[in-house]
């Protein structure tokens, strides 16, 4: 194997695959990426059996020779990254080493045959569709905040994928608040809901592909995997095997006390008040009155906050907490210059929307102070 490409032209996919390698693994040839040269492309390969990535290369240079080898993901990338921009490397298999040569630096690499890279196995039954990279870019920003990350309900680590007749819906909770985002999209021969959860790391990792708003992604869903092509990049990424929750039943219906409030005021009101919150519990107490919410924090140490905000409330008075982040994490993610909240009682969730767009709902579980 031996080949010739310019350091940009291989540093930025290997950045991107080697993102999906984990330095710690009870496999050593998981630490590596996967180097082939077929015809004019050079693959690169990335997985921790969870998550693969792929990146195809076009090689400008017709005339080297094919091969496959694994090299450790870091030292490459760290190889790469360190040579002069617009430089040009040489990579050469020799005596199970790949020797790398730039300029006046030169380098080798231990390598582990290719034969012991795991393959993806074929997706099985798979359900295709084509949507545009910012609408699944957009889907996954306005929820994938509210993943949980190492709860023993295993199925609350990632996002629930609802497909259906042109509609694409994303969920996602971790027990204390509850995201959901649908999409409408051209998407046919799915008459019934089909749902599948992608882990979280699998999430996180696709998400960093979709750069491009206008360009199309292609979606295979399997039973046992999910595959998403953009561009030059192929990513699988195994589902979880379990059983989400009935998210509709958590959204709450018929609140009777509608706030319409400026999401940036409230945003930075939350924010100054959250600075003399209880760092562990960081609750803040919020007061409705006709026209006006106050927000009220204090902790241990007897210090105390409160802001006054004047919103849209004809209601009773209410007086409600909440986890402050839960709060600023779902106006993070909101864009419209108004938002509208809806409570029932100091004891139930409530539902915050954009206003005048019913896209995306959150639903946060008020806490006790």
């Amino acid at each position: 194997m031996h080949f010739t490409i310019q350091r940009e032209s291989l540093l930025k996919p290997l950045q991107l695959v080697a993102g999906v390698v984990e330095r710690r693994q009870t496999l050593p040839v998981l630490s590596n990426v996967l180097i082939v040269i077929n015809g004019q492309y050079l693959s690169l390969t990335g997985t921790d059996l969870e998550v693969e990535l792929v990146a195809h290369v076009p090689l400008a240079d017709p005339s080297m020779s094919e091969g496959e080898i694994t090299v450790p993901a870091k030292k490459l990338m760290d190889i790469c990254k360190s040579l002069p921009s617009e430089s040009f490397i040489d990579i050469k298999l020799d005596d199970n080493k790949l020797i790398l040569k730039s300029g006046r630096s030169r380098f080798s690499l231990s390598t582990l045959p290719a034969t012991d890279f795991p393959n993806v196995e074929e997706i099985q039954d798979p359900l295709n569709f084509y949507l545009p990279q910012g609408l699944l870019r957009r889907l996954i920003e306005q929820t994938s905040f509210a993943m949980a990350q190492q709860d023993v309900r295993y199925y609350l680590n990632g996002m629930l994928l609802e497909v259906q007749a042109n509609r694409l819906r994303a969920v996602t909770t971790d027990g204390h608040r509850l995201a959901l985002c649908s999409l409408t999209t051209e998407i046919k021969d799915s008459l019934n809901a089909h749902q599948v959860i992608v882990p979280r790391k699998g999430i996180l990792e696709l998400v960093r592909l979709l750069n491009d708003q206008t360009s199309e992604v292609k979606i295979i869903l399997g039973q046992h995997h999910v595959r998403a092509t953009v561009g030059d990049f192929t990513f699988t990424s195994k589902l979880v095997d379990g059983k989400f929750p009935d998210y509709e039943r958590v959204v709450p219906r018929g609140g009777d006390k509608l706030v319409i409030a400026n999401r940036q005021a409230l945003r930075e009101a939350l924010s100054r008040a959250a600075i003399l919150s209880n760092e562990k519990y960081r609750g803040v107490r919020l007061l409705l009155d006709a026209n006006l919410l106050k927000v009220q924090a204090n902790n241990p140490d007897q210090e105390e906050a409160e802001e006054e905000l004047v919103v849209e409330y004809s209601g009773s008075t209410l007086e409600i907490s909440f986890n402050v982040g839960y709060l600023l994490d779902v106006l993070a993610v909101m864009s419209t210059e108004k938002v509208r909240l809806i409570f029932s009682d100091a004891n139930s969730s409530a539902l915050i929307q954009e206003l005048d767009n019913d896209d995306s709902s959150y639903v946060i579980m008020p806490m006790r102070l």
